[in-house]
């Protein structure tokens, strides 16, 4: 996989907060999770939407990868919501630190991510932990953070369906990185939530009772 460092644009956003040695601890300790994310359905392209612009040539498979710079989205292509790609046409959207419980990458971004899913393909969404002890190293920023719960309830309103349980990514409180996950978000810096994008099978019409009528009746 290239470097997981963004590299800086013009303009301080909360996002620059990825660039310090916490945030690059945070991003190293997910190397591993964000490529199995972008393996995921061999032979499908996958969509990866990360905190800063970066270099994918070397990552494998087909994708596209995208950074919020304002209400746009830059990378390949620059745009805005509703991106200008086919619907169910990816195997994997990966939001990695992008998502927001409001505003421009909320839950229109989650929506949208459905959207453009295959039936059967995943969401990986990496979020920063509001409950570890990491959080004060993002204090200040204008970062936001969500438990698990309550990101499950926005991804099964946009029509997905989550992972019962999330996996615990990143440092605990010493800025190293860490790659090995953990069942629960924990104290952990971040986590994974992943959500599946099922589409329920056609009811089959019941037959119908034949209608018995008494002699001499018609059935006009």
């Amino acid at each position: 996989m290239p470097s997981m460092s963004p590299t800086r644009q013009s303009g301080q956003t909360i996002h620059d907060w990825f660039l310090s040695d916490a945030g690059q601890a945070v991003l190293a300790s997910e190397e591993d999770a964000v490529a199995q994310a972008l393996s995921d359905r061999p032979g499908l392209p996958w969509l990866w939407c990360g905190p800063g612009p970066r270099d994918t040539a070397d990552v494998a498979g087909r994708g596209l990868y995208l950074s919020p710079d304002g209400e746009q989205w830059r990378g390949r292509i620059a745009c805005g919501l509703p991106l200008p790609l086919p619907s169910e046409a990816f195997g994997a959207v990966v939001l990695q630190h992008v998502a927001r419980p409001s505003g421009p990458c909320g839950q229109g971004l989650l929506e949208e991510a459905a959207r453009l899913l295959v039936p059967g393909g995943r969401l990986w969404l990496f979020l920063l932990n509001p409950l570890a002890p990491y959080r004060w190293r993002w204090r200040g920023t204008g970062i936001t953070a969500s438990e698990p719960l309550a990101w499950r309830r926005r991804l099964r309103a946009a029509g997905l369906v989550p992972d019962a349980v999330s996996q615990g990514l990143g440092p605990g409180w010493s800025q190293r990185v860490s790659l090995r996950p953990q069942q629960g978000a924990g104290l952990r810096a971040g986590y994974l939530l992943r959500a599946e994008k099922r589409v329920l099978p056609l009811t089959p019409m019941r037959k119908r009772r034949a209608l018995h009528l008494g002699p001499g009746v018609s059935a006009a």
